[in-house]
């Protein structure tokens, strides 16, 4: 992995600097990619998986040379399941064998993420402390674990997608601030604004359904 981060630091290097801040060409192109993608996400289009694709691989980078392994590993997760939400927003049925449409989750679905919640963060934290030099292990395993969720939900399209990002997207904005990344956490401060009127729009495509 070193030696790949060697060889992409052409991508590090300062793209210009905002309140002496620098932001590096390979954040801001996967700045640009992410906007995109949520704008995708908010209306519903397929076309939003394949962004997400690219610009998790682009994070992926940015983080593990950040040391933020959880954040990190957690991009490599979204590549491969962005596959399989492209897949389920073109092919993918619901329960009753129609094709999937927004939707919200049952009373018992919803204690059953949260139990899933309860033990993935505290099981992501001890591993990242354990096993990496990271220092900040328990606020990077919270986001890791709340976005696995997240993102099934979205592949899914339960409407409740959207508040799981909220709290993923609140949390990283004091995350990366912590880090300097500050054009991330612009980025998650607009996902949040974002987030917001995509459970709107989803609720209302779900009461019209």
């Amino acid at each position: 992995m070193t030696a790949l981060l060697q060889w992409l630091q052409p991508l590090f290097a300062p793209a210009f600097s905002l309140w002496a801040a620098p932001f590096t060409w390979l954040e801001l192109v996967a700045f640009v990619l992410a906007i995109a993608m949520v704008v995708f996400n908010m209306r519903v289009n397929p076309l939003g998986w394949p962004l997400a694709i690219v610009s998790s691989a682009l994070y992926f980078l940015l983080f593990w040379n950040s040391k933020l392994y959880g954040d990190a590993s957690l991009q490599l997760f979204f590549v491969v399941i962005a596959f399989w939400g492209w897949w389920q927003w073109l092919r993918g049925t619901a329960d009753d064998g129609s094709a999937l449409r927004v939707r919200e989750l049952g009373p018992r679905q919803r204690w059953q993420l949260l139990a899933a919640l309860a033990v993935a963060w505290p099981a992501t934290g001890l591993f990242l402390k354990t096993c990496t030099d990271t220092d900040v292990p328990w606020w990077d395993a919270f986001p890791t674990a709340a976005s696995v969720i997240g993102q099934w939900l979205l592949g899914r399209k339960y409407v409740e997608n959207w508040l799981a990002w909220i709290v993923v997207n609140v949390i990283s904005v004091a995350l990366f601030a912590y880090k300097g990344l500050w054009l991330t956490v612009i980025l998650y401060a607009i996902f949040i604004v974002m987030s917001v009127f995509g459970w709107r729009a989803w609720r209302r495509l779900q009461q019209a359904a």
